[in-house]
């Protein structure tokens, strides 16, 4: 049994990629049994090139399920199959990276049309897959869309296996793609950290490297230890530890890595020196009530005379609701044009649970 896939990405860094589409059909030697298509949101921007090319743009992913929420119905469509693909050695570290990503090992036998092409169909002017299909009159509908590809690459096969008539070409041709492992260390530090909102710390001894932040740090931290640039390396090599810190929800990451950033200094960290914008809020004073750590608890943000004033958990509707008591439990935090943009964005761009004015 074969599963026959194409998948579409953002393009990107080598093992930053993440999948924007993938079409799988699960053939059977003879006929398509069964099928799986779907547009899949990275949580990453799409490179202006392969938007061009695809025609898949970030709005249309914006409401598409996440990898992990279709990443079930891959695995059981793809159960006891060869994955084939057309360039195989892509598309098989695509999924193993993302389910990687997840914590997941994902190992399969694959095999690729393009060597199998090459094998069996040897001197023609080219083997990518448009011009190859052109070459050998396979229609071809929705280039470089996942199900267009994967459909291309089904009638490919199929005629690449009529070619192969005793089918040894093709089983010498099976390949088993082992996924990249973690090395010790960093499993155990990964194994150590939550799936929860917040940021991660990387220490060297007594020093601190690097300052992330993510909806779910193990995940985050995870796609650091995958990367296979000069300062993901370096970083990987020299940690000693990662700790971490809850906060709940994004907002109060944001605004505790950039503080964090101003104060650490981490020698891997980026800091972005582009001017910014003064902001204003369309009211003077509010409260951003948002998701706290725990069940039950929340974080609140104050902004009173148009100005920061910082942050507190609190479980009591009372303590939200008294301004007093509010005052008294509220962490400071820098009135900056930097926190003032965070916040204005992050309300642009999401629902808060509560805005309480007043």
């Amino acid at each position: 049994m074969y599963a026959i896939l194409d998948i579409e990405t953002t393009g990107g860094k080598y093992n930053e990629e993440g999948i924007t589409e993938i079409a799988i059909y699960k053939f059977d030697g003879h006929q398509i049994v069964d099928q799986f298509i779907s547009l899949v949101n990275p949580e990453r921007e799409i490179q202006p090139f392969v938007v061009k090319l695809t025609g898949i743009n970030n709005g249309m992913l914006v409401n598409a399920p996440k990898f992990y929420e279709v990443a079930k119905r891959i695995i059981e469509i793809t159960n006891d199959c060869i994955i084939v693909a057309h360039n195989a050695v892509f598309d098989s570290r695509i999924l193993t990276t993302e389910f990687r990503r997840l914590g997941y090992t994902y190992e399969k036998q694959s095999v690729c049309t393009v060597e199998l092409s090459k094998k069996l169909i040897p001197g023609l002017p080219s083997y990518k897959l448009g011009k190859l299909c052109r070459s050998l009159a396979i229609p071809v509908a929705s280039r470089h869309r996942a199900d267009g590809d994967a459909m291309a690459t089904v009638q490919l096969f199929k005629l690449l296996l009529n070619k192969d008539i005793d089918k040894e070409i093709v089983k010498k041709s099976v390949k088993t793609i082992i996924p990249k492992k973690l090395a010790p260390k960093l499993q155990d530090v990964l194994d150590e950290l939550p799936s929860k909102t917040g940021l991660f710390y990387i220490h060297n001894g007594t020093s601190i490297l690097y300052i992330g932040k993510g909806k779910n740090i193990k995940k985050t931290v995870n796609q650091l230890f995958l990367r296979t640039s000069k300062k993901a390396k370096e970083i990987q090599n020299k940690l000693t530890s990662v700790t971490y810190e809850d906060t709940g929800n994004e907002l109060i990451a944001k605004l505790k890595f950039a503080e964090q950033l101003k104060v650490n200094k981490p020698k891997y960290n980026f800091i972005n020196k582009n001017n910014l914008n003064e902001v204003t809020f369309n009211n003077d004073n509010f409260l951003i009530v948002e998701k706290g750590r725990e069940t039950g608890e929340k974080s609140v943000l104050l902004i009173e005379n148009n100005e920061v004033k910082g942050f507190c958990y609190t479980d009591l509707n009372y303590q939200i609701n008294n301004l007093d008591v509010l005052h008294s439990l509220i962490s400071p935090m820098d009135n900056s044009i930097l926190n003032r943009n965070i916040i204005k964005k992050y309300l642009q761009k999401n629902n808060v649970e509560k805005l309480i004015r007043f």
